[in-house]
């Protein structure tokens, strides 16, 4: 296979071979396939979860059970907001 990465990638990849840290450009490739492969995994995964979540949701709105949206938002809402404070 013959692959065009372009002039970015290529100083990139000749960058970490100069590291030491791969030995062809065929591993640096292949590194960064890997990667893409688990990044693309764990999104299903976080997708199958979602819609495990949005099942569980929509059966406890077709039995009544429903929480005030407004308060839950505004409680997520402050949370969220706490995180941000405590990042700074």
């Amino acid at each position: 296979m013959n692959v065009n990465l372009g002039t970015v990638f290529d100083k990139f990849i000749g960058e970490l071979l100069q590291t030491g840290m791969y030995q062809t450009q065929s591993e640096v490739v292949r590194e960064g396939l890997r990667l893409l492969k688990e990044r693309e995994e764990l999104k299903q995964l976080r997708l199958a979860e979602l819609r495990k979540e949005i099942a569980i949701g929509s059966a406890q709105a077709d039995r009544g059970e429903f929480v005030d949206g407004e308060k839950t938002f505004a409680e997520i809402r402050k949370r969220s907001a706490g995180r941000k404070r405590g990042k700074g």
